[in-house]
């Protein structure tokens, strides 16, 4: 997998960070060694530490994978918080719900199997924390429903956003095939950056994650968000 820091950043922030231990370390291994599209380490480091300041309660998760970073959150919830997590390959859910099981965590994790885009609309909330970790084409068709989602003081975070670093060039030096994806991101990262409702960062570790926060009440626009 590709990442947008230099290589021998992330393998010397990989070195002097501790890796996860119990069954938490042994599924994120075994999801490495066979390429399982996992959060890298300095993610999961970074997203640790951004979880013990805010403890939050109720964790939206789209992207559920092997489970693992659903793992990672309940370490981190407040006295009976609870992580609900959106997936529709079965493929991955199966192996989701088996470490789900090691973990002992079927009491904290919820599982939705479904696209996204038809779950949101329908979900009511609020979630104090949303990790997005989904189809990066549709991180702009989901904007507006983790909008209304999230409380004031609520928090953000949407990984992959670089695209391996493409996401900074013209869309024109990609292959066609990329580029529909390319330019949703790209709208996808002005919009956050821009609106007024949040505060946010983009931040360079791993392939890029954004981190926001809302700061005030989000006023739906009729046709605010566009993938043209």
């Amino acid at each position: 997998m590709k990442y947008f820091t230099d290589d021998y950043i992330s393998k010397y922030i990989r070195l002097i960070q501790p890796k996860y231990d119990g069954v938490l370390g042994e599924i994120q291994e075994e999801a490495l060694a066979a390429e399982v599209p996992v959060i890298p380490h300095e993610t999961a480091r970074f997203l640790s530490t951004l979880l013990t300041i805010k403890r939050p309660k109720e964790v939206l998760e789209i992207g559920t994978a092997v489970a693992f970073s659903a793992g990672l959150m309940c370490r981190y919830l407040a006295e009976g918080g609870h992580v609900t997590t959106i997936d529709r390959y079965e493929l991955m859910l199966a192996e989701a719900r088996k470490n789900i099981k090691k973990l002992d965590l079927e009491d904290k994790i919820r599982i939705i199997e479904d696209d996204a885009a038809n779950v949101l609309p329908k979900l009511e909330g609020p979630y104090d924390f949303i990790f997005l970790d989904a189809a990066k084409g549709q991180y702009i068709q989901f904007l507006p429903h983790l909008l209304r989602l999230m409380p004031v003081g609520g928090i953000m975070v949407a990984d992959d956003v670089l695209q391996g670093g493409n996401i900074a060039k013209s869309r024109f030096t990609l292959p066609r095939r990329q580029r529909t994806i390319h330019k949703r991101m790209r709208n996808f990262l002005w919009d956050i950056s821009h609106l007024d409702c949040l505060e946010s960062s983009i931040i360079p570790i791993g392939d890029g994650i954004v981190l926001c926060t809302k700061i005030k009440d989000y006023i739906p626009v009729e046709g605010e968000f566009s993938d043209d």
